[in-house]
Formats: C-alpha cells, sequence, structure tokens
C-alpha cells in the first residue's frame, strides 16, 4: 500500500471526528486520495475539484483542516465541556486521530501532483506546520473562551423554528464607533463582565427614546468580548414562549450567552406578556447563570395601555392589575434610560463620529449643517448624528 492510499485509509477510519468526512472539502480530497485506480484526466478533474473547495474557504490547507477540527462538535469536546470523565479509549482516540489530520494539513502540491502524474500547470495551495495535538488541548483546557460547534464558528445567532441559528453576516459595530451615552454603557459594560466572570448578572432592560443607540450598545459589546467567550442570541417577541427550552440547551454550554429582545412592548391581551414575566422572574425552568437576557424598548413602561381600555375595564381589582402592568420593567434586575441628547451632547456626537471617520471639516459650519439637517429628519439623536455624518462621507 503506498502513502496516499494508507492517508486515505486513515481518514477513513476516524470515529470521533467523523462529522469532518461531510465538510465539502474534506469530502473532495478524500475523493482524491481514493482516485489511485483512476486515469490521469480523471484524477486531474479531483484535483481541481478539491482545490476549487479549498479556495471557497482559504488557501492554506493546514489552517483550514486546524479550523474544522478545532470547531467541530463531537462526543470528546461535549463531556470536556460538560465536565464529564473522559474513558481512556475515546482519549486515545482522539490522539491518533488528530495526528491523522495534522498529516492530511501537511500534504504539499507537490506530493499531489506526484500522484496525480500531469506534468501541466494544477493550481497550489499553501501549508504551516500546526501540532494538532498541543492546540486542541490547548483549546480544550480553555473551552470557556472559544467553545465548540457552532459557538466557535460564530458569535452572534437568531432563532428559527425553534433552533438556533448562526448569524454569517453579523452587525460589525463596536464601541469605538458609538459617541455620548458613556455613564449608560458603561452600566452595560460592567454587567457584561459580570456575566463573563461567572458572577451575578441582571438582566437588563433599555429604554428610551429612539435612535439613541439601545440596540448597537448591546451589539458592540458582544463584539467588544466574543473573544473572551460571549455570544448572542436574538430572539423576537413572539418566540418568548421558546426561551425557557433555549436557556435549557444553554445551561450546559461553557460560553456565556446574551438573550436579545429588540423593540420589546406588549398589549395588554399579548399571551408573551405572561411569558416574558414568567421568564424574568417566576419560571424554575427559566434561569441559568451563564445567560441573561438584555431587552430594549422605546417606553418606559412596555406594556401598552389606553385611557379608554382603562375606563372600560370591568377589572373588580384595577390597581392590582394596573400594578402587574406596570412592574414588568421592573422585573429586569437593571433598567437603563437613553434619552434624547440636548443640543451640546447631539454636536459632541457628531464631533465624534466625524473625527473617528478622520473628516476634515470646518467645525462650526458642520454644526450649522447638523442641526439643521436633524431639524429635517424630526429631532436630535445618536442616530440622527450618524446619519449625518454618513451623508457626509459620501460627499468626499
Amino acid at each position: 500500500m503506498n502513502y496516499i492510499n494508507s492517508l486515505a485509509t486513515k481518514v477513513h477510519s476516524v470515529a470521533v471526528f467523523r462529522n469532518l468526512l461531510k465538510d465539502d472539502v474534506m469530502k473532495s480530497l478524500l475523493n482524491l486520495l481514493d482516485s489511485g485506480e483512476c486515469n490521469v484526466s480523471h484524477k486531474v478533474d479531483l484535483y481541481s475539484q478539491f482545490v476549487c473547495e479549498l479556495y471557497n474557504h482559504s488557501e492554506n490547507l493546514s489552517e483550514y483542516i486546524f479550523r474544522i477540527v478545532t470547531n467541530d462538535e463531537n462526543v470528546f469536546i461535549r463531556k470536556v465541556a460538560n465536565g464529564q470523565i473522559v474513558s481512556d479509549e475515546i482519549n486515545e482516540c482522539v490522539r491518533a486521530e488528530l495526528s491523522v489530520f495534522e498529516e492530511i494539513s501537511m500534504l504539499t502540491p507537490d506530493k499531489m501532483r506526484d500522484f496525480v502524474g500531469f506534468d501541466g500547470f494544477l493550481p497550489p495551495w499553501k501549508i504551516r506546520e500546526i501540532d494538532f495535538l498541543t492546540e486542541y488541548f490547548n483549546r480544550c483546557a480553555d473551552i470557556g473562551k472559544f467553545g465548540y460547534g457552532i459557538y466557535a464558528k460564530y458569535h452572534m445567532f437568531n432563532v428559527k423554528d425553534g433552533v438556533i441559528c448562526p448569524v454569517k453576516h453579523p452587525d460589525p459595530v463596536t464601541l469605538a464607533d458609538l459617541s455620548g451615552y458613556k455613564n449608560e454603557r458603561q452600566a452595560v459594560i460592567d454587567n457584561t463582565k459580570a456575566l463573563l466572570e461567572g458572577k451575578p448578572a441582571a438582566n437588563i432592560l433599555l429604554s428610551g427614546d429612539a435612535g439613541t443607540g439601545k440596540s448597537s450598545t448591546i451589539k458592540a459589546v458582544v463584539n467588544e468580548f466574543k473573544n473572551q467567550g460571549l455570544r448572542i442570541i436574538e430572539v423576537r417577541k413572539d418566540q418568548l414562549v421558546d426561551i425557557p427550552v433555549i436557556i435549557d440547551e444553554l445551561s450546559v454550554n461553557p460560553l456565556k450567552f446574551i438573550l436579545f429582545i429588540d423593540d420589546l412592548s406588549f398589549n395588554q391581551t399579548d399571551d408573551n406578556f405572561s411569558a416574558l414575566k414568567a421568564i424574568l422572574e417566576g419560571s424554575v425552568s427559566a434561569k441559568s447563570s451563564n445567560v441573561a437576557i438584555y431587552a430594549t424598548s422605546n417606553r418606559r413602561h412596555i406594556v401598552k395601555e389606553s385611557f379608554k381600555e382603562r375606563d372600560s375595564s370591568d377589572d373588580i381589582h384595577r390597581n392590582d392589575t394596573v400594578q402587574e402592568l406596570m412592574s414588568l420593567s421592573e422585573r429586569f434586575g437593571l433598567s437603563i434610560t437613553f434619552v434624547k441628547p440636548s443640543k451640546e451632547c447631539y454636536l459632541d456626537i457628531v464631533k465624534n463620529i466625524a473625527q473617528h471617520h478622520n473628516i476634515k471639516y470646518d467645525e462650526e459650519k458642520m454644526f450649522m449643517e447638523a442641526e439643521r439637517f436633524a431639524l429635517i429628519k424630526g429631532g436630535r439623536s445618536a442616530r440622527v448624528a450618524k446619519q449625518f455624518v454618513d451623508g457626509l462621507l459620501s460627499k468626499q
């Protein structure tokens, strides 16, 4: 058995990392390694198909193989993450298979060209030495920072049909992109640090005027701390009933999670009102030390109520009902209010954003135009300030 046939057999023998054989790059590489009896033309086709798949993700074979190995969700990593004892048999298997994938990662274009037997041009790729065994077990020792499975590959998620799905192109906003509201953002940062450190962290309600940066603050904080093991899952209001199941799933994960509910508000008859109330305080199952709920609302009291509904109510204990409606926002451990900025604050936000983008502009003229823009938009806000500066950028 020659070297290529031997390597192909080793790949077919993997058990713990068997899911990796479904990866498009690995499938195309394995097809090439298995093509020993095929003619040159067919081997060339398989070779080029493999490189095409690799180029879609990386030009470096070693780095790509290492990435899919470390992101793989398997029986070994789940046991490690849950603090369970890993048997000697599985440990031995993992070490042997890591050696196989390290060997695969060092396949050179020259070696594969010799195997194909074609003298013409064939597309190349890069490799570099990586100690798979050491690096993999180092990541396992710090699993609370790196995670595993989809949570190792992505950091922002949403929920579709009850399933947590990755957001492949998340909002890249950073704390450096945001101006104003320093104290409000610091409160969110401090609470998030407590969550990451395993300390008691509050569920947060960010309420206040539209366009003040409530949602952007949450996403920027997640982007800031994603490399420390923080992930975010956006949940729509109509998905609140799924939160207990989601928290049960996340409770055994070594990472820290923010469940993000944007633009939260309810009508009195909304069934989701009771669901959220139970999640925040009443439900035994909906509590986990690695999960916090961050919600935003343009209303301080997030249950809508009209005077007509209040006057026409036939509730005998009307005062108790009103108190229940008003107290929902109080069930959040931390409430932070974002108010519309004053003129001075608004112009300071404009100035900071302009400086962040290195815009050269006469300050007095810029402020005059910024005020005019705010008047057209119906009022001052951080969003309006950003839209104004975006307009300046488009003109440069």
